[in-house]
């Protein structure tokens, strides 16, 4: 049996467009090391740009064996 989590992380401000940058990718990449740290693994990610297309974020979801 798996406990899940999900987080959201959100990215940087966007002014001319609401795709994901390589600063973004960063910040992904660093929190998924941290949890795979702590025995969390990866089980799915989203990426959700606002309707105004100024600040996204990343909905993650983790599981680990209980």
């Amino acid at each position: 049996m798996y406990t899940y989590k999900t987080e959201i992380l959100t990215v940087g401000t966007k002014w001319f467009s609401d795709k994901a940058d390589a600063n973004d990718t960063a910040a992904l990449d660093q929190l998924i090391n941290e949890r795979a740290a702590d025995g969390w693994e990866l089980v799915t990610y989203n990426y959700m740009a606002t309707s105004m297309q100024v600040k996204g974020a990343f909905v993650i979801t983790f599981r680990k064996q209980q």
